[in-house]
């Protein structure tokens, strides 16, 4: 099967690091590689965001990237993007107008499945919209701090409504569109995965600091991810530290958000306490689990994230906030624990119950990889979206009545 894959501004070419680069890029990346291995040929479309970028790049992995000439090639902010989504879609409407449509179209994120519209509009194919963040949960969570275009509610609702089926990520996310008036039979549930032979229990650890637990949190440096929260815990947990890693490479100490933690520290007098890694090396991050006594998840939305996933395929429990995606990657009092929003006394208790107890942090850890693996390996995902293509794709049969 000819797979699209469209991700306007995140491509899986992207290094993990910057303000609008993180699990989005890894999802692309992963699904696309899983699909050719499983023998669909898959192009992904991402928007030319640099002059020097060649337009075809074919990746060792066996998926192809294409760079669109959508707007001036240079980065711009995700969420100034929108004007450039029709000629997006132009520019893919006449390249397939010339060399055939897909077979399936897949967008992800909402401003890709404008310009999966404007371009099957033109040369018809399926259309399958994943979101992987809706601007409702978005806006409901960030109010004035949230810097979508106001229209993004309203077009993601006739977007979810254009697609031949949405994929959700996680069962909050079928509520979520539910309410935005898609109907449930419309949507199918199909989480992201992780790379289980790349994070794994086994290997090097980053150092330890003598005499303290760690707990590490993963993801960029905005208040949205709650590390704050982490922060105000380690008063009642003397022994622990809390690691994060995520952020600008080289500019910490002129981060407003790497600032305001530090700031936060050191009036709570656990400034010795918190570390600020910066961006660390995709190829880096099993080593950085493999050091964690626990990882800690601590958003005030999080719409899937990759972050538990990695953890427990490294063999490491997962305290988190039960919201969004979490609620249903981590299985509270057997992977780790789940704790409601906004409860920083039920946040300390469920982290010092995994530091002080050993016996129970293996038992955490060895149902977190299993869970890991046997439910969110890249192949059994990737496996899952393509049965979705295929019931698009299948040819319908034809009921003729017989002559009388």
């Amino acid at each position: 099967m000819r797979v699209a894959l469209i991700s306007e501004h995140a491509s899986p070419l992207a290094a993990i690091a910057g303000v609008d680069a993180g699990g989005q890029n890894v999802h692309v990346a992963e699904l696309a590689a899983a699909l050719h291995r499983q023998g669909h040929a898959v192009t992904v479309y991402t928007r030319r965001d640099a002059p020097d970028l060649p337009e075809t790049v074919a990746t060792p992995r066996g998926f192809t990237v294409v760079h669109v000439p959508a707007g001036p090639a240079r980065h711009i902010p995700k969420d100034e993007l929108l004007p450039f989504m029709r000629p997006f879609g132009l520019w893919l409407a006449a390249r397939w107008a010339a060399t055939g449509a897909p077979d399936i179209v897949h967008a992800h994120f909402w401003m890709s499945g404008v310009a999966a519209e404007v371009a099957t509009s033109e040369v018809p194919a399926p259309v399958v919209q994943t979101f992987h963040a809706l601007g409702s949960v978005k806006r409901r969570y960030q109010t004035t701090a949230d810097t979508s275009p106001p229209v993004r509610v309203d077009i993601e609702r006739r977007l979810a409504l254009f697609a031949a089926r949405v994929i959700a990520q996680c069962t909050d996310e079928v509520d979520e569109l539910a309410a935005l008036g898609v109907p449930r039979s419309k949507v199918s549930i199909v989480a992201s995965g992780v790379d289980a032979q790349r994070f794994t229990p086994v290997g090097r650890a980053a150092p330890r600091t003598p005499g303290r637990r760690r707990i590490l949190t993963v993801g960029r440096l905005v208040p949205r991810k709650g590390f704050d929260e982490l922060v105000h815990a380690l008063p009642d947990l003397p022994d622990a530290e809390v690691v994060v890693a995520g952020g600008p490479p080289g500019e910490l100490d002129t981060d407003p958000e790497a600032r305001r933690l530090r700031s936060l520290a050191e009036d709570l007098g656990v400034g010795d306490r918190l570390r600020l890694l910066g961006a660390v090396p995709p190829e880096q991050m099993p080593q950085w689990y493999r050091s964690a006594d626990v990882v800690a998840c601590t958003p005030w939305y999080e719409p899937f994230g990759l972050t538990p996933l990695e953890a427990m395929a490294c063999g490491v429990p997962v305290v988190a906030r039960a919201v969004g995606g979490l609620r249903d990657s981590v299985v509270d009092g057997s992977t780790g624990f789940l704790v409601p929003p906004g409860d920083r006394r039920a946040l300390v208790e469920a982290l010092g119950a995994v530091l002080a107890d050993e016996g129970r942090r293996r038992e955490f850890g060895a149902a977190a990889r299993l869970r890991a693996v046997s439910r969110y390996g890249w192949s059994r995902q990737a496996a899952a979206v393509a049965s979705v293509y295929a019931d698009l794709h299948a040819p319908r049969e034809v009921l003729v009545e017989a002559p009388t």
